[in-house]
């Protein structure tokens, strides 16, 4: 294995950046368990704590960020070269890691990005229908005068705007 400090320093920083993509998807995923058990009890907690691993990945890209520059100053390639651009200028075995790592991080990214959909629509359909019995209830609700006496309210008709 031909050494390379920069090169080493950038697959550790990868792998830790790995590792909180990898947390983050179990996180969305704990987040949609909550969701779809109707738990909403938890969801501020869920939520929580993945804004907390997307905070540590963004620590993680500045690293990365610096590991990359450093790396691609040894290879001879510009400063913010992608992995793809490293991998080609890299010497064996690091050509293989660093194109293991991108394909690790296009398929977590991918995984992430349908399960933060699939949460995003289930937080709507939650959303509407909580808005849908909020505006049930309105009809059923009587309320009470100043006197205490029961107030009749004539109902007029109201225009409801759906789209929101």
């Amino acid at each position: 294995m031909t050494r390379s400090p920069a090169l080493e320093r950038l697959s550790e920083v990868l792998w830790r950046e790995r590792h909180l993509l990898e947390l983050l998807l179990f996180k969305l995923e704990e987040e949609q368990l909550v969701l779809t058990a109707g738990r909403t009890r938890w969801l501020g907690h869920a939520t929580r704590e993945v804004e907390s691993v997307l905070d540590e990945i963004r620590t993680a890209e500045v690293g990365r960020a610096v590991e990359v520059d450093a790396a691609a100053a040894e290879l001879g390639v510009d400063p913010g070269a992608s992995l793809a651009m490293l991998a080609e200028r890299a010497p064996a075995p690091w050509d293989d890691i660093l194109r293991a790592h991108r394909d690790a991080f296009a398929s977590l990214t991918s995984e992430i990005a349908a399960l933060a959909d699939g949460n995003r629509e289930l937080l709507a359909v939650s959303h509407r229908a909580a808005q849908e019995t909020l505006l049930s209830l309105q009809d059923t609700v009587d309320t009470y005068d100043g006197q205490g006496q029961r107030a009749s309210e004539t109902r007029t008709a109201q225009l409801l705007d759906r789209s929101i």
